[in-house]
């Protein structure tokens, strides 16, 4: 059992190292041609720290355990809403963007309600699953997505100047250290977290919506507390937002391409838990301080969250 926890924790810190390397590889890959920095966040970063929960997934999904793939991307979007906006609220008041506001958060709301009406089959199917077809419309509407990012990288001005990156092959070592430590990671996790759910008699859903979601979510808290300190409320939120979004349209996608995931109904009330908290999130932002998250309700997100995963674990 120590030795499963042990692989457990080794696994986390190889995806979080390897997500690291794969980000600074890239992003200097992407100034050698002149990549803006906006381009830049909104594009390998996001996907650098959403890297974890994509190959634990993937994984998971190849292995055969449905309930740590949809544990781990619940579980991981509940983490990123509550906790990680929770801590960062409190170190520091939260100011959001009207389009943040107008657009991103209630896309996610869109997204997690997707989520709940694909896999409880409400609109295609005979059993409770997210099948090829279903992973396919998640994956459409990430597309759309993706290019409503870049019609809002168009309105920047701003101009990018190519930038020496150094040697070729150190950055390209870093970009491939990082993909091979995201999956010798990933394996690890999953293998180890199943086998630690069969020791303690823990089912995989409740060992994915907690242990695994937030060991993967890891590297979004980092990034948000880090900006939360440097008073970048667009960088602190927008990397939430952003990875909820990420985590459920393609994240999930790619799993049920991969094979389609058979869906437990025990999930839905996850679900509702993280429809109500992206409610909270909105109309925060037209009570107390407007357009901002105050550290009162940045508090309530935290110990709605603790509460929660203490009767879940119960």
């Amino acid at each position: 059992m120590l030795s499963q926890i042990l692989l457990i924790l080794l696994g986390f810190g190889l995806l979080i190292k390897g997500a690291d390397w794969l980000v600074s590889g890239a992003t200097k890959l992407a100034k050698k041609y002149g990549i803006s920095d906006l381009a830049i966040g909104l594009t390998i970063v996001a996907f650098g720290t959403s890297a974890p929960e994509l190959i634990v997934n993937a994984v998971a999904s190849y292995q055969g355990h449905p309930e740590i793939v949809f544990g781990n991307i619940i579980g991981s979007n509940n983490f990123n809403l509550f906790v990680i906006l929770g801590i960062v609220g409190i170190i520091s008041p939260i100011a959001v963007q009207s389009s943040t506001i107008w657009k991103e958060i209630p896309l996610s709301f869109i997204a997690a309600g997707l989520l709940l009406i694909l896999a409880n089959t409400w609109l295609y199917g005979s059993t409770a699953e997210i099948s090829r077809l279903e992973a396919t419309v998640l994956i459409a509407i990430f597309g759309a997505f993706l290019f409503y990012v870049f019609k809002q990288m168009k309105t920047d001005e701003t101009t990018c100047h190519v930038q020496p990156i150094g040697s070729f092959k150190w950055v390209w070592l870093l970009i491939l250290a990082g993909l091979a430590g995201l999956i010798i990671g990933g394996k690890l996790v999953v293998d180890q977290a199943a086998l630690l759910a069969q020791s303690f008699g823990i089912s995989e859903r409740v060992i994915g919506l907690t242990i695994v979601a937030a060991g993967t979510s890891l590297p979004e808290l980092v990034t948000s507390v880090v900006a939360a300190f440097k008073r970048n409320s667009d960088i602190a939120i927008g990397n939430v937002i952003g990875s909820n979004i990420f985590n459920t349209l393609l994240i999930l996608s790619i799993s049920g391409l991969i094979r389609p995931i058979p869906y437990d109904h025990a999930f839905n009330r996850e679900i509702y838990v993280l429809l109500i908290g992206t409610i909270f999130l909105f109309t925060a932002m037209f009570s107390g301080g407007k357009k901002k998250l105050d550290r009162w309700e940045a508090a309530i997100l935290l110990i709605s969250f603790i509460g929660y995963s203490v009767w879940l674990i119960r």
